[in-house]
């Protein structure tokens, strides 16, 4: 538990549990939610490959993932904690140009 607070600056255990709760959520919602949006888009295993299913799957997935992660994180008060997540994640898979770099102010 200590490893998991220091490694993403928390400060409590209550905080690591809810954190892990909402990943825990997110997770299922996503693979939930993404099943009738390929049905939807007439893509099954019937009518795909198996592989091509799977893979139309997960890449339906990331973007709904990222979006319920956000949210629910909203919702537990964890907001900067699961955006900086996320942008740190598109950034590692190379999509770091959907977030331009912030400015620093100066003091004067």
């Amino acid at each position: 538990m200590e490893k998991l607070k220091q490694r993403w600056g928390l400060k409590s255990n209550f905080q690591v549990f809810i954190i892990l709760t909402v990943f825990a959520i997110t997770g299922s919602t996503a693979a939930y939610i993404a099943k009738p949006i390929l049905s939807y888009l007439g893509i099954t295993k019937d009518v795909l490959h198996p592989v091509f299913f799977w893979i139309l799957y997960v890449l339906i997935i990331f973007p709904i993932y990222k979006v319920i992660l956000v949210c629910v994180g909203t919702l537990f008060g964890q907001r900067e904690f699961f955006w900086n997540f996320v942008k740190k994640m598109m950034k590692n898979m190379g999509m770091g140009f959907l977030f331009p770099k912030e400015k620093k102010q100066e003091n004067n």
